[in-house]
């Protein structure tokens, strides 16, 4: 990838595109998506496992450690070195000498774990340190994959088990952001898709969250993902990111909810914007299979939506979870009427088992309607 890198954003400010891009224009017909049903075939699925356009700049020169958290620059010390480590032969041409019995010159590579895993708290940088390690690993990008613990569990129900460990096998690198921890028949998938990579030679990096509240007691998240791979946990180093939530310190609180009248004329005035009945979208979400949520949102500039309520149950939150992280994924603006974000879940789903990725989802929504009040005020 060429061009000029980015300026350095440090972790403590908000750098988005979506800032840039062209304000309200004169009154169009908004979109919808409650009517789209897109349809995506397994090949584009494995196509798109690349860092998702928020990340796509991203460098370890432009992560700007905080000078108060030392852990931010440990990581980025130990990452730059092993991505450094990960040239060479491909995982397929390792495989091949080790089957023609040219096992000492395979040994010739980088000696120690051959994963790495980011534990840390909520905006502390993690995915973008994550997707800067695919950046500077040298590879080719059909030799490296990115993506989430989610997108992952998908491409193996699009593909097979078999077959998503022959299409990853001869990759250098696969980066799991968000490895989830709280569905153990998913984790035990993964577990073992990953232990089927490992041996093929294929380089592993994951990150996940750490609770806001276990943020004082050490390696919690990383204890609990060790001990989740089982036998994989020896091919992982864990490196412990501290800091703060980057999407929220140092800025003003996220804006209230609007009206319905002042969403729907942002709706009718923004180019590429989707206009949405918030239950409307929930029943949507409910028919469309997850890994379509990436599609599903194609083209789209920013996401209007009225009469925003808490979520019914633990099914729909966990599709809308998906759903903004794609959103933020993307940089779209989400401009809402109703309640605000942070009352989407109940105190029960907060404090169950999935309280991880309802975090997360809060956090992402927050800043994706930081994004969209500029809309609101040219209207």
């Amino acid at each position: 990838m060429s061009g000029s890198l980015p300026r350095p954003v440090r972790w403590g400010t908000v750098s988005s595109s979506a800032a840039s891009r062209p304000g309200p224009i004169a009154a169009v017909a908004p979109l919808s998506l409650c009517g789209r049903e897109p349809h995506v075939p397994a090949d584009r699925l494995v196509a798109e496992m690349v860092p998702p356009p928020r990340f796509d700049s991203v460098r370890f020169t432009t992560y700007i450690p905080d000078p108060n958290q030392p852990s931010q620059t440990e990581a980025v010390r130990v990452l730059e070195g092993f991505a450094a480590g990960l040239g060479g032969a491909s995982a397929g041409e390792r495989g091949r000498r080790r089957l023609f019995g040219l096992g000492k010159a395979a040994k010739k590579g980088p000696t120690g774990p051959r994963g790495v895993y980011l534990d840390g708290g909520y905006g502390v940088g993690k995915t973008h340190l994550l997707a800067s390690l695919w950046h500077a690993t040298p590879a080719e990008p059909a030799l490296k994959a990115f993506g989430t613990f989610v997108e992952l569990t998908n491409l193996v129900g699009a593909l097979g088990f078999q077959q998503t460990v022959r299409t990853l096998s001869g990759h250098r690198l696969l980066c799991i952001d968000e490895f989830e921890l709280d569905d153990p028949g998913d984790t035990v998938l993964v577990s073992t898709l990953l232990g089927k990579l490992v041996e093929a030679g294929v380089a592993l990096a994951a990150t996940s969250n750490t609770l806001p509240g276990k943020l004082g007691e050490g390696r919690f998240a990383a204890a609990d993902f060790l001990r989740e791979i089982q036998g994989l946990s020896a091919h992982f180093r864990a490196l412990r990111i501290d800091g703060e939530d980057y999407r929220h310190r140092g800025l003003p609180e996220a804006p209230p909810p609007y009206s319905d009248d002042v969403v729907t004329r942002v709706a009718h005035a923004t180019a590429d914007a989707s206009l949405d009945a918030f239950p409307d979208l929930l029943d949507h979400l409910a028919r469309v299979h997850p890994s379509r949520y990436g599609a599903l949102t194609d083209g789209i500039g920013a996401v209007c939506l009225t009469g925003v309520r808490p979520v019914p149950d633990q099914s729909t939150a966990l599709r809308l979870v998906v759903l903004a992280d794609r959103l933020y994924d993307r940089e779209v603006p989400v401009l809402a009427s109703g309640l605000p974000f942070d009352q989407l879940f109940s105190e029960e789903m907060l404090n169950g088992g999935y309280r991880k990725k309802y975090f997360r989802a809060i956090s992402r929504l927050t800043a994706l309607a930081r994004d969209a009040k500029r809309l609101a005020d040219t209207v």
